[in-house]
């Protein structure tokens, strides 16, 4: 019998698989099968640095289906394929890290990809990265430039590049990334995709190659915020080897309505003069009154302030932790722009570590009074997009600029969720984040998915992959639209 089509098989998304393999019309087996057309259909996207053997990926859907019969027992993601960042440990495949020379390959894989097969998810592969997890343009890799696929030639954001455009090509239902600084939501607003970052601690970074260790977190790139909630309660929960894991509240994997609340809303907002981008904010701010919440205008600066300390301050020596012996000894093995950046880590003293320390520790005290005015705050994922050709021409200006909303959020110690807003009026894809204190993930959640739902902006809703296109070459910037 002929394997059903990539519109046949249709949705990726958790609610909708799972109804198909109950009522017997969809198989496990159909579903790789068509991951792997649409994949080939997109050739060479740079979002995988390795694929599994296509053979041992269809002999475990069979064998799957085989171990659960009955539909009443079957693991929470049974079935739905998935992707991980290639940061991160899986048994028996490379960890490179965006960089071939570090390349190494574990015996054991890190505990939440093993929760995440345990529960029934089928893995694909492990996706493209800005080296080293350093930087939030999805361009910093040998293994080529991402490019978003709601726009040619547009970035995808990073670091969690692959990741993210895996989710929204159709290629997998879920897709595992990490976020320091950004790295988990940047790419969801330019993609068009769901980005869930945990609370700091709730999900266990065993089996990760550092960025900031202090402050990494993975995250979950999903169609739904409702589908990332089910692949969170999968992964959450202490690891007594970790050292970074902690007992906090695990969200139920259904988005709960939180009714009315404070919504924080930066009271002069920074879209580095992309008009159309400020407007689609207003917009946004706008759905989130109708919902019935209450915005509130609120001084940012205590937040913007502690998220420049990640890239202008001592935790930028600290990625050297990690990858600084091997950068030093490797240099040429480095991506030039990864390199730069990496090199200012080592003018900092022990003396600027602790006046880095306290300095956000003033700063967390400031913004600690603003969360007694507001109960989640809202803000631009991104403030503005950029183009494979403009990050090329000022890649660590340009950088800084998209983390400008999303770099204090690890050092703040808040959970956050970005979702979709559309796109802007000269059709630039545009997005809203949701963030609370540690502990908050189904509250912000729960407001995130309540606004997805109303903009009714689900990447790949209809299952269909997205019509492959060639990758824009840089020189070529004029067939995207001006921001504004």
């Amino acid at each position: 019998m002929n394997p059903p089509s990539d519109s046949v098989v249709g949705s990726l998304q958790f609610a909708a698989l799972s109804r198909r393999y109950a009522a017997g019309t969809l198989t496990p087996l159909d579903v790789v099968d068509a991951v792997l057309r649409r994949i080939d259909a997109r050739g060479d996207d740079h979002v995988w640095i390795t694929l599994r053997d296509p053979a041992a990926l269809r002999d475990e859907a069979a064998e799957l289906a085989l171990r659960w019969p009955d539909p009443a027992h079957r693991p929470p993601l049974y079935g739905v394929p998935f992707a991980v960042k290639d940061n991160i440990d899986v048994a028996g495949l490379p960890t490179t890290a965006g960089c071939p020379a570090y390349a190494r390959t574990p015996e054991q894989g890190a505990p939440l990809v093993e929760r995440l097969v345990a529960a029934g998810a089928l893995l694909v592969g492990k996706t493209n990265l800005d080296q080293f997890a350093t930087g939030l343009s999805g361009t910093r890799s040998p293994y080529g430039a991402c490019e978003s696929p709601l726009v040619p030639g547009l970035i995808s954001g990073g670091s969690s590049s692959g990741s993210a455009v895996a989710v929204a090509a159709g290629l997998v239902g879920f897709a595992i990334g990490t976020d320091t600084g950004g790295s988990g939501r940047v790419p969801a607003a330019l993609t068009g995709t769901v980005g869930l970052k945990p609370s700091p601690g709730l999900v266990s970074t065993l089996g990760l190659v550092p960025a900031c260790a202090s402050l990494d977190c993975p995250s979950v790139f999903a169609l739904s915020t409702a589908d990332a909630l089910a692949v969170l309660a999968v992964m959450a929960g202490p690891e007594p080897a970790d050292p970074w894991s902690r007992p906090l509240p695990v969200p139920d994997p259904e988005p709960v309505d939180t009714g009315p609340l404070r919504v924080g809303v930066p009271a002069r907002p920074d879209f580095s003069g992309d008009a159309a981008a400020a407007a689609a904010f207003a917009e946004a701010t706008g759905q989130l009154a109708e919902l019935g919440h209450r915005p509130v205008p609120i001084d940012m600066e205590p937040f913007l302030a502690a998220g420049r300390l990640l890239y202008g301050g001592p935790w930028l020596a600290e990625r050297l932790t990690a990858i600084g012996g091997f950068v030093a000894d490797r240099p040429d093995d480095v991506h030039p722009v990864t390199r730069r950046v990496l090199r200012d880590g080592r003018n900092y003293s022990a003396v600027d570590a602790f006046a880095g320390m306290h300095r956000l520790r003033g700063l967390r005290a400031r913004a600690d009074r603003v969360w007694s005015e507001i109960d989640v705050l809202a803000v631009p994922t991104v403030p503005t997009t950029f183009t494979l050709a403009e990050v090329a021409y000022d890649p660590i200006g340009h950088d800084r600029t998209l983390g400008r909303y999303a770099s204090f959020a690890n050092l703040l110690d808040l959970a956050a969720v970005a979702v979709p807003g559309g796109t802007t009026a000269v059709g630039r894809p545009h997005g809203l984040t949701l963030l609370a204190p540690a502990g908050g993930d189904a509250l912000v959640a729960g407001v995130a998915a309540a606004f997805h739902a109303r903009t009714e902006l689900f990447a790949g809703a209809t299952g269909e992959p997205l019509e492959p296109h060639t990758p824009v070459r840089e020189e070529e910037p004029g067939r995207l639209p001006a921001r504004n």
